[in-house]
């Protein structure tokens, strides 16, 4: 098994390591999380969980993509007070 340097995180994530990428306190909350839609599911035909479309789903519910060419610092100001 190779090891990916320093400070490079997999793309394709098992459950658990997408749990803890996510902050869920457990595996049984990110399970949530899938039954819910705020993540999406494992890839198709695997068991793993990809990295940037977490990502996605994440700033897409937390309204941070919701509008495209608003600036980080306009959402930061409805939604850090």
């Amino acid at each position: 098994m190779t090891k990916l340097p320093l400070g490079m995180l997999p793309r394709g994530l098992s459950r658990e390591q997408a749990a803890e990428y996510c902050g869920c306190g457990s595996v049984s909350s990110f399970d949530d999380w899938v039954r819910k839609g705020i993540v999406p599911r494992a890839m198709r035909g695997t068991n793993r969980w990809d990295r940037k479309a977490i990502d996605r789903a994440l700033d897409r519910h937390s309204g941070l993509a919701s509008e495209p060419g608003r600036s980080f610092e306009e959402w930061a100001a409805e939604h850090m007070s």
